[in-house]
């Protein structure tokens, strides 16, 4: 929770508790410290049930598909607050206060019997704050999205040159050196083909996976040309692909980082670029040995910015699995296309 929400909930357990115990305080008599200790612990006992539902079981199971997991969940209910009452009213009481709620041999099987229905309440109360805060902070999120939009196209109309521009300057280029070059030459025409990439647009701001690679093998071909013979890469790609569709731009930000922070010139150790479709499912690799040299400092999509793009295009269908023993690194990406 966020240090504002902290002081929130703090603030109203506290006025909880102050009234609860007030109420007994004003009434007085004889029992109304023995009360008071109980109504207390009677309070804890609704707090530790309110965090198990709104920490733990609301945020795992409270969502489409896992009804199942929340009922299991809200039947440890019962079980949390009577644990919690037991504790403080026959363990914590009687050595420090010599109170108890029972007497005699109470064991805490007797607790829960007396204590079943007591965290229903605070149950529901929880649910309606946790439903309440999801709002508030999916409504904040669409708020920082929206600003986030206005500053990206506010950057985009800043921009001086129009990519148009240098997409068709780079054809142009192309048919001046295809007389002189044919190497030069098809790498203008490569990168010919990254910028037509980039400039592709879609209703649904995705394009057809064969697309997606395609481009990469571009950005591979002109990234050798650095390295001539002295480039190693395995890239393999399943077959059929065909029908699938995808985020632009989803996968270069690994390869690139592979390239940036790996090592492609070691023919025993080559960068491994694999690509699986089983049924929806793409599974997308990489693998590199690291670089301790210098790193390189040029500007790219970033994986901080890929891991939001994923959040946001494949919630809850997506995972990103990255491992790094200090001497390779390995990213493991699987999407439900």
């Amino acid at each position: 929770m966020k240090q504002k929400a902290k002081l929130y909930h703090l603030g109203g357990w506290l006025l909880v508790v102050a009234y609860d115990l007030g109420s007994i305080w004003r009434e007085g008599g004889k029992n109304a410290r023995v009360s008071m200790l109980l109504q207390f612990s009677f309070c804890i006992s609704m707090v530790s049930v309110f965090y198990y539902c709104f920490l733990f079981a609301y945020p795992r199971y409270l969502k489409k598909g896992k009804a199942l997991q929340l009922i299991l969940a809200l039947l440890f209910v019962p079980i949390v607050f009577s644990i919690t009452r037991y504790l403080l009213e026959q363990v914590l009481y009687p050595p420090l206060f010599n109170v108890s709620n029972y007497y005699g041999d109470v064991n805490l099987l007797y607790y829960l019997w007396d204590n079943l229905y007591y965290g229903v309440a605070v149950t529901v109360v929880s649910a309606a704050i946790w439903s309440a805060q999801q709002a508030f902070n999916q409504q904040e999120e669409n708020e920082t999205l929206r600003k986030e939009k206005q500053q990206a196209e506010l950057a985009f109309l800043q921009a001086q040159i129009n990519p148009h521009f240098l997409y068709n300057t780079l054809n142009y280029i192309y048919s001046l050196a295809y007389p002189i070059s044919d190497p030069l030459a098809n790498a203008i025409i490569k990168l010919s083909n990254l910028m037509r990439y980039m400039l592709h647009e879609s209703a649904d701001g995705k394009v057809d996976l064969q697309q997606d690679i395609d481009y990469l093998k571009n950005y591979i071909d002109i990234y050798r040309l650095r390295f001539e013979d002295n480039f190693f890469v395995e890239f393999n790609v399943d077959e059929n692909l065909s029908g699938k569709r995808i985020a632009s731009l989803m996968l270069i930000p690994f390869v690139e980082n592979a390239f940036k922070h790996g090592i492609v010139n070691d023919a025993d150790r080559p960068v491994k670029i694999q690509i699986k479709l089983i049924g929806d499912k793409l599974i997308f690799t990489v693998s590199n040995k690291i670089s301790r040299s210098q790193k390189d400092q040029s500007s790219g999509i970033g994986l901080d910015n890929t891991r939001r793009r994923l959040q946001l295009l494949y919630p809850g269908r997506h995972e990103l699995l990255i491992a790094d023993n200090g001497q390779s690194y390995k990213t493991t990406l699987n999407i439900e296309l």
